[in-house]
């Protein structure tokens, strides 16, 4: 695992990967620009007092809530934008790294969204799931703890489904989340950690996405045929 993590950072100077932070910084970049532009147009033709002071005081509040507001959401919004270019990640290490693997399979459409939409189903019920034991341990210090597993979950899930359905049916794909559930879910913890540090968290989609593959890869076997 250690091995796969120095695989995938090592190549973010890879051109591909680089374009995707790229292209998702700059998308989100325009986002918030357009966001706060679009604030700034219509805050002066709203009046939320009569008194012209309380009124003025509102807008400068509304005013700095658009500028500072959208920038903690900033990192969510990066790696949104990046989602749409992860395969291109996937092709890229695989390129790099495992030159002799045959082409991808194609993936219809209604695979694609069918996966979307299971995997926010599936997070949406896990999370409600733990609201009672977040409740338990919020007073606790383990929240962290809590959370760091179930997004493991979670993420390991995600990312490992990403990569391995380039190679394998849906079914098959389930399978060998099964079999090797322990390791996808530490590899996940890993990726949830990375979603958690400043900076780190504008590329953590693309080194998940790397990291990911080469841990599937590690577990190749006549079982999985990964």
């Amino acid at each position: 695992m250690i091995s796969a993590l120095v695989k995938a950072f090592g190549q973010l100077s890879d051109p591909t990967l680089r374009r995707v932070v790229r292209l998702s910084v700059l998308g989100a970049l325009a986002c918030y620009a357009a966001l706060v532009a679009l604030v700034w147009v219509v805050l002066p033709q709203m009046r939320l007092f009569d008194a012209d002071w309380a009124d003025t005081g509102a807008g400068v509040v509304l005013a700095l809530a658009a500028l500072v507001v959208p920038l903690l959401f900033f990192p969510a919004l990066v790696t949104s934008i990046m989602g749409v270019w992860l395969d291109d990640v996937a092709q890229a290490v695989e390129t790099r790294h495992y030159p002799a693997l045959t082409p991808p399979r194609p993936q219809p459409w209604t695979e694609l969204v069918g996966g979307t939409l299971r995997f926010l189903a599936l997070t949406v019920v896990v999370n409600l799931a733990a609201l009672p034991v977040y409740a338990v341990l919020l007073f606790t210090g383990f929240t962290v703890v809590l959370a760091i597993a179930i997004n493991g979950y979670l993420l390991g899930r995600e990312y490992f489904e990403l990569v391995a359905t380039r190679r394998l049916e849906p079914a098959m794909v389930k399978l060998s989340f099964r079999n090797h559930l322990g390791r996808l879910w530490a590899a996940g913890a890993v990726i949830a950690v990375m979603f958690s540090i400043p900076l780190v968290n504008l590329v953590a989609p693309v080194v998940a996405t790397a990291f990911m593959l080469h841990l599937s890869q590690s577990l190749r076997s006549p079982k999985d045929l990964l």
